[in-house]
Protein backbone atom coordinates (compact mmCIF):
# COMPACT_ATOMS: atom_id res chain seq x y z
CA UNK A 1 0.00 0.00 0.00
CA UNK A 2 2.71 2.37 1.20
CA UNK A 3 4.71 1.74 -2.10
CA UNK A 4 1.59 2.27 -4.25
CA UNK A 5 1.30 5.76 -2.17
CA UNK A 6 4.53 6.69 -3.53
CA UNK A 7 4.41 6.14 -6.49
CA UNK A 8 1.58 8.15 -6.88
CA UNK A 9 2.93 10.66 -5.31
CA UNK A 10 6.28 10.47 -7.68
CA UNK A 11 3.92 10.70 -10.64
CA UNK A 12 1.80 13.66 -9.26
CA UNK A 13 4.99 15.57 -8.72
CA UNK A 14 6.51 14.69 -11.81
CA UNK A 15 3.69 15.89 -14.32
CA UNK A 16 3.60 18.73 -11.59
CA UNK A 17 6.87 19.73 -12.50
CA UNK A 18 6.87 20.66 -16.01
CA UNK A 19 3.22 22.42 -15.88
CA UNK A 20 4.67 24.63 -13.28
CA UNK A 21 7.42 25.86 -15.56
CA UNK A 22 5.89 26.20 -18.38
CA UNK A 23 3.53 28.69 -16.21
CA UNK A 24 7.15 30.51 -14.45
CA UNK A 25 8.74 30.26 -17.92
CA UNK A 26 5.34 32.16 -19.56
CA UNK A 27 4.75 34.40 -16.65
CA UNK A 28 8.59 35.98 -16.77
CA UNK A 29 7.99 35.68 -20.97
CA UNK A 30 4.92 38.09 -20.32
CA UNK A 31 6.60 39.92 -17.58
CA UNK A 32 9.26 40.95 -19.40
CA UNK A 33 9.26 44.72 -20.58
CA UNK A 34 10.27 45.93 -23.82
CA UNK A 35 13.16 48.37 -23.68
CA UNK A 36 14.92 50.84 -25.65
CA UNK A 37 18.21 50.27 -26.71
CA UNK A 38 19.84 53.36 -27.50
CA UNK A 39 18.75 56.77 -28.70
CA UNK A 40 20.21 59.86 -30.50
CA UNK A 41 19.78 63.27 -29.54
CA UNK A 42 20.73 65.27 -32.14
CA UNK A 43 20.53 69.37 -31.85
CA UNK A 44 20.57 71.15 -34.86
CA UNK A 45 20.92 75.10 -35.62
CA UNK A 46 18.63 76.67 -38.72
CA UNK A 47 20.85 79.70 -39.96
CA UNK A 48 18.38 81.69 -38.63
CA UNK A 49 18.72 80.53 -35.33
CA UNK A 50 15.63 78.29 -34.84
CA UNK A 51 16.35 74.67 -33.45
CA UNK A 52 15.93 71.46 -34.63
CA UNK A 53 15.73 68.56 -32.44
CA UNK A 54 16.19 65.49 -33.80
CA UNK A 55 15.77 62.28 -31.47
CA UNK A 56 16.25 58.50 -33.23
CA UNK A 57 15.44 55.67 -31.09
CA UNK A 58 15.60 51.92 -31.28
CA UNK A 59 13.45 49.76 -29.53
CA UNK A 60 13.57 46.03 -28.83
CA UNK A 61 10.65 44.23 -28.04
CA UNK A 62 6.88 45.26 -28.73
CA UNK A 63 6.28 48.68 -27.52
CA UNK A 64 3.03 49.02 -28.47
CA UNK A 65 1.52 51.22 -30.82
CA UNK A 66 1.76 53.90 -28.64
CA UNK A 67 5.16 55.29 -27.40
CA UNK A 68 5.59 58.34 -24.98
CA UNK A 69 8.78 60.78 -25.47
CA UNK A 70 9.10 64.70 -23.90
CA UNK A 71 11.13 67.20 -22.61
CA UNK A 72 11.18 69.32 -19.54
CA UNK A 73 7.43 71.66 -19.57
CA UNK A 74 9.71 75.08 -19.46
CA UNK A 75 10.33 74.16 -23.56
CA UNK A 76 6.54 73.67 -24.18
CA UNK A 77 6.26 77.63 -24.99
CA UNK A 78 8.26 77.32 -27.75
CA UNK A 79 7.41 74.24 -29.39
CA UNK A 80 6.98 75.36 -33.22
CA UNK A 81 6.30 72.31 -35.07
CA UNK A 82 7.13 68.60 -34.24
CA UNK A 83 6.90 64.80 -36.73
CA UNK A 84 7.83 61.41 -36.53
CA UNK A 85 8.61 58.67 -39.34
CA UNK A 86 10.61 55.24 -40.08
CA UNK A 87 14.20 55.45 -40.45
CA UNK A 88 13.97 53.22 -42.79
CA UNK A 89 11.03 54.49 -44.74
CA UNK A 90 10.45 58.37 -44.52
CA UNK A 91 7.28 58.32 -46.40
CA UNK A 92 5.78 56.19 -43.05
CA UNK A 93 4.98 59.15 -41.37
CA UNK A 94 3.84 58.70 -37.62
CA UNK A 95 0.90 60.45 -35.83
CA UNK A 96 2.20 62.77 -33.12
CA UNK A 97 -0.29 64.27 -29.98
CA UNK A 98 1.40 66.71 -28.03
CA UNK A 99 0.98 67.97 -24.35
CA UNK A 100 0.07 64.30 -22.86
CA UNK A 101 1.30 64.03 -19.50
CA UNK A 102 4.42 61.34 -18.98
CA UNK A 103 2.57 58.54 -16.84
CA UNK A 104 1.00 61.35 -14.71
CA UNK A 105 4.58 62.59 -13.70
CA UNK A 106 4.87 67.00 -13.46
CA UNK A 107 7.17 69.04 -15.28
CA UNK A 108 7.19 67.20 -18.21
CA UNK A 109 5.70 68.38 -21.68
CA UNK A 110 5.32 64.89 -23.61
CA UNK A 111 4.34 63.70 -26.93
CA UNK A 112 2.34 60.10 -27.87
CA UNK A 113 3.68 59.02 -31.07
CA UNK A 114 1.14 56.09 -32.62
CA UNK A 115 3.93 53.20 -34.28
CA UNK A 116 1.29 52.10 -36.31
CA UNK A 117 2.87 50.20 -38.10
CA UNK A 118 5.46 49.08 -36.20
CA UNK A 119 8.52 50.97 -37.65
CA UNK A 120 11.50 48.78 -39.39
CA UNK A 121 13.78 46.77 -37.03
CA UNK A 122 12.34 48.92 -34.08
CA UNK A 123 13.93 52.33 -35.55
CA UNK A 124 11.82 55.71 -35.85
CA UNK A 125 12.85 59.38 -35.27
CA UNK A 126 10.36 62.03 -33.36
CA UNK A 127 11.65 65.78 -34.52
CA UNK A 128 10.98 69.36 -32.67
CA UNK A 129 11.36 72.68 -33.72
CA UNK A 130 11.89 75.17 -31.02
CA UNK A 131 11.40 79.06 -31.46
CA UNK A 132 15.10 80.74 -31.82
CA UNK A 133 14.26 82.86 -28.20
CA UNK A 134 16.08 79.97 -27.23
CA UNK A 135 19.36 81.21 -28.71
CA UNK A 136 20.52 84.45 -27.45
CA UNK A 137 23.16 86.25 -28.57
CA UNK A 138 25.68 88.53 -26.21
CA UNK A 139 24.96 92.27 -26.75
CA UNK A 140 28.06 93.20 -25.67
CA UNK A 141 30.09 90.53 -27.53
CA UNK A 142 28.10 89.63 -30.36
CA UNK A 143 30.71 86.77 -31.24
CA UNK A 144 28.80 84.48 -28.05
CA UNK A 145 25.72 82.67 -28.21
CA UNK A 146 24.34 80.83 -25.50
CA UNK A 147 21.80 77.79 -26.54
CA UNK A 148 19.07 76.49 -23.60
CA UNK A 149 17.89 73.27 -24.84
CA UNK A 150 16.84 69.68 -23.15
CA UNK A 151 19.73 68.25 -23.24
CA UNK A 152 18.19 64.54 -23.09
CA UNK A 153 15.02 63.58 -24.34
CA UNK A 154 12.66 62.30 -21.46
CA UNK A 155 11.48 58.57 -21.69
CA UNK A 156 9.06 56.40 -19.60
CA UNK A 157 11.64 53.82 -19.76
CA UNK A 158 15.28 53.11 -19.82
CA UNK A 159 17.75 53.41 -23.07
CA UNK A 160 20.74 51.33 -22.45
CA UNK A 161 23.10 53.83 -24.41
CA UNK A 162 22.36 57.43 -25.12
CA UNK A 163 24.65 59.63 -27.91
CA UNK A 164 23.82 63.52 -27.48
CA UNK A 165 25.03 66.22 -29.77
CA UNK A 166 24.92 69.93 -30.15
CA UNK A 167 25.61 70.37 -34.12
CA UNK A 168 27.42 73.49 -34.59
CA UNK A 169 28.65 75.40 -37.69
CA UNK A 170 32.26 74.66 -38.65
CA UNK A 171 33.81 77.59 -37.72
CA UNK A 172 32.12 77.79 -34.15
CA UNK A 173 33.62 77.33 -31.11
CA UNK A 174 32.35 75.57 -27.97
CA UNK A 175 33.26 77.90 -24.88
CA UNK A 176 31.03 76.32 -21.97
CA UNK A 177 27.92 74.13 -20.63
CA UNK A 178 26.13 73.71 -17.97
CA UNK A 179 25.15 69.80 -16.21
CA UNK A 180 26.79 66.89 -18.21
CA UNK A 181 27.18 69.11 -21.17
CA UNK A 182 30.72 69.84 -21.21
CA UNK A 183 31.59 69.90 -25.35
CA UNK A 184 29.47 69.84 -28.70
CA UNK A 185 29.28 65.61 -28.33
CA UNK A 186 28.81 65.77 -24.72
CA UNK A 187 27.24 61.83 -24.00
CA UNK A 188 28.42 58.53 -25.53
CA UNK A 189 27.00 55.59 -25.37
CA UNK A 190 25.87 56.44 -21.75
CA UNK A 191 22.66 54.75 -19.99
CA UNK A 192 19.83 57.38 -19.91
CA UNK A 193 17.26 56.88 -16.75
CA UNK A 194 13.58 56.94 -17.92
CA UNK A 195 12.38 60.51 -16.68
CA UNK A 196 15.72 62.14 -17.63
CA UNK A 197 14.76 65.38 -16.48
CA UNK A 198 17.95 67.83 -17.47
CA UNK A 199 17.41 71.62 -19.48
CA UNK A 200 20.59 72.61 -20.06
CA UNK A 201 22.68 76.10 -21.14
CA UNK A 202 25.58 76.15 -24.09
CA UNK A 203 27.56 78.92 -24.74
CA UNK A 204 29.76 79.16 -27.72
CA UNK A 205 31.87 81.44 -29.65
CA UNK A 206 30.52 82.47 -33.67
CA UNK A 207 32.63 84.86 -35.91
CA UNK A 208 31.34 84.12 -38.81
CA UNK A 209 27.44 85.00 -40.27
CA UNK A 210 26.41 81.40 -40.23
CA UNK A 211 23.78 81.96 -37.84
CA UNK A 212 22.12 85.05 -37.72
CA UNK A 213 18.89 85.52 -35.34
CA UNK A 214 16.09 86.55 -37.39
CA UNK A 215 12.30 85.21 -38.07
CA UNK A 216 11.00 84.86 -42.24
CA UNK A 217 7.73 86.09 -41.35
CA UNK A 218 6.64 85.90 -45.09
CA UNK A 219 8.22 84.31 -47.97
CA UNK A 220 5.93 84.79 -51.48
CA UNK A 221 7.42 83.13 -54.68
CA UNK A 222 5.75 84.32 -57.77
CA UNK A 223 6.74 82.31 -60.74
CA UNK A 224 6.02 83.49 -64.66
CA UNK A 225 6.30 81.01 -67.18
CA UNK A 226 6.36 82.80 -70.58
CA UNK A 227 4.97 81.81 -74.24
CA UNK A 228 8.45 80.94 -75.22
CA UNK A 229 9.38 78.40 -72.48
CA UNK A 230 11.45 81.49 -70.32
CA UNK A 231 11.27 81.52 -66.75
CA UNK A 232 11.03 84.46 -64.52
CA UNK A 233 10.99 84.17 -60.35
CA UNK A 234 10.47 86.96 -57.66
CA UNK A 235 10.87 85.98 -54.00
CA UNK A 236 9.53 88.08 -51.53
CA UNK A 237 10.54 88.60 -47.95
CA UNK A 238 9.43 89.81 -44.74
CA UNK A 239 11.72 89.27 -41.92
CA UNK A 240 12.19 90.38 -38.34
CA UNK A 241 15.45 91.18 -36.87
CA UNK A 242 15.56 89.47 -33.62
CA UNK A 243 19.26 89.96 -32.91
CA UNK A 244 20.75 92.55 -30.44
CA UNK A 245 22.48 94.31 -33.41
CA UNK A 246 21.69 95.63 -36.79
CA UNK A 247 21.20 93.44 -39.68
CA UNK A 248 23.06 94.63 -42.70
CA UNK A 249 22.61 92.13 -44.91
CA UNK A 250 21.24 88.31 -45.16
CA UNK A 251 21.80 84.57 -46.67
CA UNK A 252 18.94 83.82 -49.08
CA UNK A 253 18.34 80.49 -50.65
CA UNK A 254 18.11 80.46 -54.59
CA UNK A 255 18.10 77.50 -56.79
CA UNK A 256 22.13 76.57 -58.60
CA UNK A 257 20.66 77.15 -61.83
CA UNK A 258 19.46 80.78 -61.17
CA UNK A 259 20.66 83.70 -63.62
CA UNK A 260 20.84 87.42 -63.70
CA UNK A 261 19.76 87.58 -60.11
CA UNK A 262 18.72 91.42 -58.55
CA UNK A 263 17.55 92.42 -55.40
CA UNK A 264 15.47 95.46 -54.81
CA UNK A 265 13.55 96.95 -51.41
CA UNK A 266 10.55 97.46 -50.49
CA UNK A 267 10.66 100.79 -52.95
CA UNK A 268 11.67 99.70 -55.50
CA UNK A 269 15.70 100.42 -55.13
CA UNK A 270 18.24 98.68 -56.69
CA UNK A 271 20.20 96.35 -54.06
CA UNK A 272 23.89 94.38 -54.11
CA UNK A 273 23.49 90.45 -53.93
CA UNK A 274 26.89 88.32 -53.96
CA UNK A 275 26.69 84.86 -53.77
CA UNK A 276 23.30 84.57 -52.28
CA UNK A 277 23.91 87.54 -49.69
CA UNK A 278 21.98 90.48 -50.07
CA UNK A 279 23.33 93.56 -48.83
CA UNK A 280 20.35 95.53 -47.37
CA UNK A 281 20.02 98.54 -48.46
CA UNK A 282 19.12 100.17 -45.09
CA UNK A 283 20.60 98.58 -41.53
CA UNK A 284 17.60 96.72 -39.98
CA UNK A 285 17.59 97.34 -36.04
CA UNK A 286 16.97 94.94 -33.31
CA UNK A 287 12.93 94.19 -33.49
CA UNK A 288 12.35 96.04 -36.64
CA UNK A 289 11.89 94.30 -40.11
CA UNK A 290 11.81 94.62 -43.79
CA UNK A 291 10.78 93.76 -47.16
CA UNK A 292 13.26 92.92 -50.22
CA UNK A 293 12.53 91.36 -53.56
CA UNK A 294 15.05 88.98 -54.95
CA UNK A 295 14.62 88.16 -58.77
CA UNK A 296 15.78 85.76 -61.57
CA UNK A 297 15.89 84.00 -64.23
CA UNK A 298 15.58 79.95 -64.70
CA UNK A 299 16.46 78.42 -67.99
CA UNK A 300 13.35 76.63 -70.54
CA UNK A 301 12.11 73.29 -69.21
CA UNK A 302 13.61 73.95 -65.58
CA UNK A 303 10.96 71.73 -62.99
CA UNK A 304 9.53 73.03 -60.29
CA UNK A 305 11.19 72.32 -56.93
CA UNK A 306 10.34 74.56 -53.72
CA UNK A 307 12.37 74.68 -49.97
CA UNK A 308 14.79 72.33 -50.62
CA UNK A 309 17.48 74.72 -50.51
CA UNK A 310 16.71 76.72 -47.68
CA UNK A 311 18.33 76.23 -44.29
CA UNK A 312 15.75 78.53 -41.88
CA UNK A 313 12.45 78.08 -40.53
CA UNK A 314 9.68 80.06 -42.20
CA UNK A 315 6.25 81.00 -40.35
CA UNK A 316 4.08 81.36 -43.54
CA UNK A 317 4.90 80.52 -47.50
CA UNK A 318 3.11 81.29 -50.81
CA UNK A 319 4.25 79.90 -54.52
CA UNK A 320 2.21 81.34 -57.57
CA UNK A 321 2.32 80.05 -60.97
CA UNK A 322 1.04 81.93 -63.47
CA UNK A 323 0.93 80.49 -66.98
CA UNK A 324 1.19 81.76 -70.27
CA UNK A 325 -2.14 82.86 -71.49
CA UNK A 326 -3.78 80.45 -73.72
CA UNK A 327 -1.76 77.98 -71.65
CA UNK A 328 -4.28 74.82 -69.94
CA UNK A 329 -3.23 72.97 -67.49
CA UNK A 330 -3.49 68.87 -68.46
CA UNK A 331 -1.70 67.23 -65.06
CA UNK A 332 -0.74 68.70 -61.81
CA UNK A 333 0.57 66.33 -59.22
CA UNK A 334 3.26 67.18 -56.11
CA UNK A 335 5.93 64.99 -55.54
CA UNK A 336 5.95 64.89 -51.99
CA UNK A 337 6.06 62.98 -48.67
CA UNK A 338 4.39 65.40 -46.40
CA UNK A 339 1.71 67.53 -47.29
CA UNK A 340 2.69 70.52 -49.34
CA UNK A 341 -0.07 72.46 -47.87
CA UNK A 342 -3.29 73.87 -49.56
CA UNK A 343 -3.18 74.21 -53.50
CA UNK A 344 -5.34 74.53 -56.05
CA UNK A 345 -5.54 76.15 -59.80
CA UNK A 346 -7.42 79.24 -60.18
CA UNK A 347 -8.47 80.80 -63.89
CA UNK A 348 -8.76 84.77 -65.33
CA UNK A 349 -10.66 85.20 -68.65
CA UNK A 350 -6.80 83.68 -70.65
CA UNK A 351 -4.69 82.58 -68.05
CA UNK A 352 -4.37 79.75 -65.66
CA UNK A 353 -2.02 80.13 -61.92
CA UNK A 354 -1.32 77.38 -59.14
CA UNK A 355 -1.39 79.00 -55.91
CA UNK A 356 0.24 76.61 -52.86
CA UNK A 357 0.25 77.96 -49.38
CA UNK A 358 1.79 76.79 -46.85
CA UNK A 359 2.49 77.38 -42.85
CA UNK A 360 5.81 76.72 -40.78
CA UNK A 361 7.91 75.79 -43.56
CA UNK A 362 11.48 73.59 -43.08
CA UNK A 363 13.96 72.27 -45.14
CA UNK A 364 12.40 69.05 -44.64
CA UNK A 365 9.09 70.21 -46.49
CA UNK A 366 10.80 70.18 -49.46
CA UNK A 367 9.29 68.71 -52.94
CA UNK A 368 8.79 69.07 -56.52
CA UNK A 369 6.03 70.16 -58.73
CA UNK A 370 5.46 68.10 -62.21
CA UNK A 371 3.26 70.40 -63.99
CA UNK A 372 2.09 69.82 -67.68
CA UNK A 373 0.17 72.02 -69.82
CA UNK A 374 -0.91 72.44 -73.26
CA UNK A 375 -0.30 75.47 -75.46
CA UNK A 376 -1.10 76.85 -78.98
CA UNK A 377 1.62 78.52 -80.38
CA UNK A 378 -1.16 80.77 -82.24
CA UNK A 379 -1.52 81.88 -78.88
CA UNK A 380 1.42 84.23 -79.98
CA UNK A 381 -0.08 86.57 -81.84
CA UNK A 382 -3.26 87.02 -79.31
CA UNK A 383 -1.47 90.54 -77.86
CA UNK A 384 -0.04 91.93 -81.17
CA UNK A 385 -3.53 91.41 -82.80
CA UNK A 386 -5.20 93.70 -80.02
CA UNK A 387 -2.61 96.03 -79.53
CA UNK A 388 -3.39 96.82 -83.58
CA UNK A 389 -7.31 96.33 -83.52
CA UNK A 390 -6.45 99.12 -80.72
CA UNK A 391 -4.06 101.28 -82.22
CA UNK A 392 -6.37 101.19 -85.34
CA UNK A 393 -10.05 102.35 -83.24
CA UNK A 394 -7.69 105.01 -81.64
CA UNK A 395 -6.61 106.01 -85.25
CA UNK A 396 -10.09 106.02 -86.43
CA UNK A 397 -10.71 108.26 -82.82
CA UNK A 398 -8.48 110.83 -83.77
CA UNK A 399 -9.62 111.28 -87.38
CA UNK A 400 -13.22 111.87 -86.37
CA UNK A 401 -12.34 114.65 -83.55
CA UNK A 402 -9.80 116.47 -86.59
CA UNK A 403 -13.01 116.65 -88.63
CA UNK A 404 -14.82 118.11 -86.33
CA UNK A 405 -15.78 121.99 -86.43
CA UNK A 406 -13.39 123.90 -84.07
CA UNK A 407 -15.01 125.77 -81.61
CA UNK A 408 -12.31 128.58 -79.94
CA UNK A 409 -11.13 127.62 -76.31
CA UNK A 410 -10.10 129.69 -73.64
CA UNK A 411 -6.61 128.72 -72.63
CA UNK A 412 -6.15 128.18 -68.60
CA UNK A 413 -2.81 127.37 -67.00
CA UNK A 414 -2.72 125.18 -64.71
CA UNK A 415 0.48 124.54 -62.58
CA UNK A 416 1.36 120.97 -62.51
CA UNK A 417 4.98 121.39 -60.83
CA UNK A 418 5.40 121.50 -57.10
CA UNK A 419 6.39 124.64 -55.31
CA UNK A 420 9.66 123.68 -54.18
CA UNK A 421 10.39 124.14 -50.38
CA UNK A 422 13.06 124.75 -48.33
CA UNK A 423 15.18 122.16 -47.22
CA UNK A 424 14.50 123.15 -43.42
CA UNK A 425 11.02 122.77 -43.79
CA UNK A 426 10.90 119.12 -45.36
CA UNK A 427 13.89 118.26 -42.57
CA UNK A 428 11.62 119.63 -40.01
CA UNK A 429 8.65 117.87 -40.93
CA UNK A 430 10.74 114.56 -41.07
CA UNK A 431 12.13 114.75 -37.83
CA UNK A 432 8.52 115.48 -36.42
CA UNK A 433 6.92 113.19 -37.83
CA UNK A 434 9.93 110.61 -36.88
CA UNK A 435 9.20 111.89 -33.04
CA UNK A 436 6.07 111.67 -33.20
CA UNK A 437 6.07 107.75 -33.83
CA UNK A 438 9.05 107.31 -31.29
CA UNK A 439 6.46 109.10 -28.58
CA UNK A 440 3.77 106.60 -29.96
CA UNK A 441 5.91 103.42 -29.28
CA UNK A 442 6.92 104.73 -26.00
CA UNK A 443 3.12 105.12 -24.96
CA UNK A 444 2.40 101.96 -26.28
CA UNK A 445 5.66 100.34 -24.35
CA UNK A 446 4.47 102.16 -20.88
CA UNK A 447 1.24 101.08 -21.50
CA UNK A 448 2.56 97.51 -21.55
CA UNK A 449 5.14 98.14 -18.22
CA UNK A 450 2.46 99.07 -16.21
CA UNK A 451 -0.12 96.58 -17.05
CA UNK A 452 2.28 93.64 -16.05
CA UNK A 453 3.49 95.48 -13.03
CA UNK A 454 6.84 96.23 -14.24
CA UNK A 455 6.53 100.22 -12.72
CA UNK A 456 4.62 101.82 -9.74
CA UNK A 457 1.14 103.45 -10.73
CA UNK A 458 2.10 107.14 -9.62
CA UNK A 459 5.68 106.46 -12.05
CA UNK A 460 3.10 105.31 -15.09
CA UNK A 461 0.73 108.54 -14.82
CA UNK A 462 3.48 110.89 -14.47
CA UNK A 463 5.49 109.55 -17.62
CA UNK A 464 2.33 109.14 -19.70
CA UNK A 465 1.26 112.67 -19.08
CA UNK A 466 4.76 113.82 -20.26
CA UNK A 467 4.30 111.85 -23.14
CA UNK A 468 1.09 112.97 -24.04
CA UNK A 469 1.97 116.48 -23.93
CA UNK A 470 5.02 116.31 -26.64
CA UNK A 471 2.96 114.73 -28.69
CA UNK A 472 -0.14 117.31 -28.67
CA UNK A 473 2.92 119.84 -29.13
CA UNK A 474 4.21 117.59 -32.16
CA UNK A 475 0.65 116.85 -33.33
CA UNK A 476 -0.19 120.67 -33.98
CA UNK A 477 3.20 121.06 -35.34
CA UNK A 478 2.85 118.43 -37.95
CA UNK A 479 -0.62 119.99 -38.80
CA UNK A 480 0.79 123.29 -39.75
CA UNK A 481 3.61 121.31 -41.92
CA UNK A 482 1.34 118.97 -43.74
CA UNK A 483 -0.98 122.04 -44.58
CA UNK A 484 2.15 123.68 -46.12
CA UNK A 485 3.46 120.39 -47.84
CA UNK A 486 0.00 119.95 -49.22
CA UNK A 487 -0.61 123.68 -50.38
CA UNK A 488 2.71 123.42 -52.55
CA UNK A 489 0.90 121.05 -54.90
CA UNK A 490 2.39 118.66 -57.26
CA UNK A 491 4.15 115.59 -55.43
CA UNK A 492 3.96 117.04 -52.38
CA UNK A 493 0.22 117.16 -52.25
CA UNK A 494 -0.01 113.68 -53.61
CA UNK A 495 2.52 112.31 -50.59
CA UNK A 496 0.37 114.29 -47.84
CA UNK A 497 -2.65 112.57 -49.38
CA UNK A 498 -1.08 108.92 -49.35
CA UNK A 499 0.18 109.75 -45.97
CA UNK A 500 -3.21 110.13 -44.37
CA UNK A 501 -5.01 106.92 -46.34
CA UNK A 502 -1.91 105.10 -44.04
CA UNK A 503 -2.26 106.65 -41.16
CA UNK A 504 -6.52 106.07 -41.27
CA UNK A 505 -5.52 102.23 -42.45
CA UNK A 506 -2.87 102.45 -39.43
CA UNK A 507 -5.63 103.53 -36.82
CA UNK A 508 -8.39 101.15 -37.74
CA UNK A 509 -6.08 98.33 -37.67
CA UNK A 510 -4.75 99.02 -34.35
CA UNK A 511 -8.40 99.72 -33.04
CA UNK A 512 -9.79 95.74 -34.73
CA UNK A 513 -6.53 94.98 -32.67
CA UNK A 514 -7.66 95.88 -29.37
CA UNK A 515 -11.24 94.98 -30.24
CA UNK A 516 -10.51 91.15 -31.19
CA UNK A 517 -8.10 91.31 -28.10
CA UNK A 518 -10.81 91.71 -26.02
CA UNK A 519 -13.12 89.47 -27.73
CA UNK A 520 -10.64 86.94 -27.37
CA UNK A 521 -10.28 87.35 -23.47
CA UNK A 522 -14.16 87.18 -23.51
CA UNK A 523 -14.34 84.21 -24.88
CA UNK A 524 -16.41 85.27 -27.58
CA UNK A 525 -13.61 84.72 -30.17
CA UNK A 526 -12.05 80.89 -31.21
CA UNK A 527 -8.18 80.98 -30.45
CA UNK A 528 -8.02 79.92 -34.21
CA UNK A 529 -10.30 82.62 -35.78
CA UNK A 530 -8.55 85.91 -33.41
CA UNK A 531 -4.78 83.94 -34.86
CA UNK A 532 -6.44 84.30 -38.32
CA UNK A 533 -7.90 88.05 -37.71
CA UNK A 534 -4.76 89.15 -35.99
CA UNK A 535 -2.20 87.89 -38.69
CA UNK A 536 -4.53 89.83 -41.59
CA UNK A 537 -4.18 92.95 -39.28
CA UNK A 538 -0.34 92.39 -38.97
CA UNK A 539 -0.37 92.35 -42.69
CA UNK A 540 -2.07 95.35 -43.26
CA UNK A 541 -0.33 97.27 -40.12
CA UNK A 542 2.58 96.37 -42.38
CA UNK A 543 1.71 97.62 -45.24
CA UNK A 544 0.77 100.73 -43.61
CA UNK A 545 3.21 101.43 -41.85
CA UNK A 546 6.18 100.62 -45.08
CA UNK A 547 4.16 103.64 -47.23
CA UNK A 548 5.03 105.82 -44.42
CA UNK A 549 8.79 104.96 -44.23
CA UNK A 550 8.64 105.24 -48.11
CA UNK A 551 6.75 108.31 -48.09
CA UNK A 552 9.46 109.72 -45.30
CA UNK A 553 12.26 108.18 -47.43
CA UNK A 554 11.09 110.48 -50.37
CA UNK A 555 10.49 113.66 -48.68
CA UNK A 556 14.31 112.97 -46.99
CA UNK A 557 15.49 112.47 -50.44
CA UNK A 558 14.28 115.84 -51.18
CA UNK A 559 16.47 117.48 -48.78
CA UNK A 560 19.41 116.82 -50.50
Amino acid sequence: MKRKILAFIFLAVALLIPVLNMVYVGYVKADTPPYVEWVNHEVKIFYNGYILINDTIKINGNMGNFFLIGFPYKYAPYVLRYMAYDIADFAQQYNVVSDVPLDNRMGFYGFNVTLNPQPRNGVFSVIFVLSNSLLRQNSENTNLFTLDFPAYPSLTVDALSCNASVVLPSNAKFVSGTGTVNATNYSANRALSRFTYEPANMTFQLTTDDIQLFTVMEFKREIIVYSMGEIAVSDSYYIRNDSPQQMTSVKVALPPNASNVRVEDEIGRKGKITLGTVSLTLPVESGKSTRFIVRYNLPKGTGFTFFQEINYYIEKASITITLPEGAKITSLSPNSVLPIGTYGVSRDVFQEKVTISKQSVLPLDGFTLELVYDYNPLWLAFRPTLWIWAIAVFGCAIVAIWKRPKVPEVAVAVPTVAVRLSPETLRKFVESYEEKRRITSDLKSLEVAASKGRIPRQRYKVQRKTLETRLAALSRSLDDLKLKLRSAGGRYAELMHQLEVAETELNEVESNIKSIEARHRRGALTLEAYRKLLADYESRRGKAETTIRGILLRIREEIH
